[in-house]
């Protein structure tokens, strides 16, 4: 594969923070019910829902509609707000979402840190057992080098030293039920979000930490995931 130019990646970062914007301010200006997601067809398994860090629920509202109208009941867990809490704290309103609801046999799809607070909740948490497979995109699951440059301590928890992000990096028995989709170039995760032993690792031909979200391949992969019997 050839070297990108840097036309070409000074291009997909710009789109990708247009894309962030939007898609984190589009949404404010409609009202979405989370309930109006929960019905599905008989016999789909659950979805659950988990943002990136700084990004609600709706920021998912594409991946949310897609997955619905397939059948899936589809769950946002509201409670993360708009998820700066640590990874660890997020996986316990996680883990505590799942037991309430009684929710079994579940997927989960994540974006970014989601994908973090997701393994945590199938390594960690009783209810782990109750979360089939995990599909996560543009997931920091060996940290990101930049995260110590970083002046919020929110975001050094993405460091590849941090102890949590090491933990979760070092614990592979779970990686086999996770599919982890990223973006050729990611402006926030250079090192890219290859998983050892993952179902499936998957690099897309395209530029972006957000905007990968709507892009048509990482679409068919969640449709392939969610559709596996």
């Amino acid at each position: 594969m050839r070297p990108l130019r840097v036309r070409t990646i000074l291009t997909w970062w710009a789109l990708d923070y247009v894309a962030a914007v939007r898609w984190q301010v589009g949404p404010l200006l409609r009202h979405h019910d989370p309930a109006d997601y929960l019905d599905g067809r008989p016999g789909m398994r659950p979805v659950v829902v988990l943002p990136g860090i700084w990004e609600t629920w709706r920021f998912l509202l594409p991946l949310i509609e897609r997955l619905h109208a397939a059948g899936h009941p589809v769950h946002a867990v509201t409670a993360l707000r708009t998820n700066g809490a640590t990874v660890d704290a997020s996986a316990d309103v996680v883990a505590s979402y799942l037991a309430d609801h009684d929710l079994e046999d579940v997927l989960i799809v994540a974006h970014s840190k989601g994908g973090l607070i997701g393994k945590d909740v199938m390594l960690e948490h009783a209810a782990g057992g109750r979360v089939r497979k995990m599909f996560a995109i543009s997931t920091p699951f060996s940290g990101s080098v930049y995260a110590r440059y970083l002046p919020l301590p929110s975001l050094h928890a993405f460091s590849p030293k941090d102890p949590t992000t090491l933990r979760l990096a070092a614990e592979l028995r779970v990686n086999d039920r996770i599919t982890s989709v990223w973006a050729r170039f990611d402006p926030h995760i250079p090192g890219g979000s290859r998983l050892p032993g993952a179902a499936e690792n998957r690099r897309i031909d395209d530029g972006g930490h957000f905007r990968i979200l709507r892009n048509p391949a990482v679409l068919a992969a969640l449709d392939r995931f969610a559709a596996t019997p």
